[in-house]
């Protein structure tokens, strides 16, 4: 995720294009190496006990290095190693960029001091970022955010991308969008959580971004917004949500869920939340608005004077 995130940072400080941004993370996608891989060419594992690891994920909900551990394939430090040469994402996106000859390697290395400085981050702080700690990367969003409740959505947001990466799509980044930018969007689905803590939560996007978000998570090629394809953009939030009451009660604070339900063509401009995220995915952006308020949320329809409360 770190990735998606200084490839924003190289962009907006005109080291890069946009368009050699996007090049570059999907060159990045075909060098990235996996787990699998690691094991084979280190000498730990043959192919056939990759595959044979491979078919049990299918059927358990663990790590690819767990299981290999029980099954005698592995030692822990075995795959302590490896994680630690899978973590630096970064030198994937250094090798990338400089393959494609857009930027030098000093020039990259300088970039990433330069990153480090301006947001004031600890060696610490930094290494875990570097390394796809995706609890870092959000509060570092978060800093400097006028809320009380930053906590609150530091765990939301977190959460919110570590669904999108398992369900949905691995490259990821996040940015705050203002109010009053205007956006409209074809298809929203939208769900309020209820109890001491409430929150409304909202997922718009325009028809290709949902039909991508629906497509992947029902693990089926959807060509037209139906009724699946609703009801897939849907339950991801629902079940997103979900994830995020278990883990509230975990810290003792009990929520509730009502109903989701799902509109077409709105407009998010002027709205009264406290924020609207813009999510970057492969396939494009879509916007996720978030309110401690949900009386007061209210989304424009852009064929009508009607207002979504």
């Amino acid at each position: 995720m770190f990735s998606q995130y200084f490839g924003h940072y190289l962009l907006n400080r005109g080291l890069i294009t946009k368009e050699q941004l996007t090049d570059a993370l999907e060159f990045q996608q075909s060098v990235h190496v996996k787990f699998g891989v690691i094991a084979v060419d280190e000498g730990y594992m043959t192919a056939v006990q990759v595959d044979e690891v491979h078919e049990k994920q299918k059927q358990v909900d663990k790590r690819f290095g767990e299981i290999a551990v029980e099954l005698g394939y592995l030692t822990n430090d075995q795959v302590d190693d490896m994680l630690s040469s899978q973590k630096q994402n970064h030198l994937l996106l250094a090798q990338a960029l400089v393959d494609r000859e857009y930027m030098t390697i000093d020039a990259f290395s300088k970039a990433l001091n330069d990153y480090k400085k301006d947001y004031s981050l600890t060696d610490d702080k930094f290494e875990a970022i570097k390394s796809g700690d995706i609890d870092a990367l959000v509060e570092t969003l978060l800093d400097g955010k006028a809320s009380t409740s930053k906590d609150f959505y530091k765990e939301y947001l977190s959460l919110f991308a570590k669904n999108l990466i398992r369900f949905v799509d691995d490259q990821v980044y996040l940015e705050f969008s203002g109010m009053n930018d205007g956006h409209l969007s074809d298809w929203y689905v939208y769900q309020e959580i209820t109890g001491d803590s409430p929150l409304y939560t909202g997922v718009a996007a325009n028809e290709d971004v949902f039909l991508y978000i629906a497509s992947k998570y029902a693990e089926e090629d959807l060509a037209v917004v139906d009724e699946l394809a609703q009801a897939s953009v849907s339950e991801f939030l629902n079940l997103h949500n979900g994830i995020f009451l278990v883990n509230m009660s975990n810290k003792g604070i009990e929520l509730n869920m009502k109903p989701q339900s799902v509109v077409n063509e709105v407009s998010t401009k002027g709205v009264n939340a406290d924020f609207l995220v813009t999510v970057s995915i492969s396939k494009g952006t879509f916007h996720l608005l978030l309110s401690e308020e949900p009386e007061n949320v209210q989304i424009q329809l852009k064929e009508s004077n009607q207002q979504l409360v």
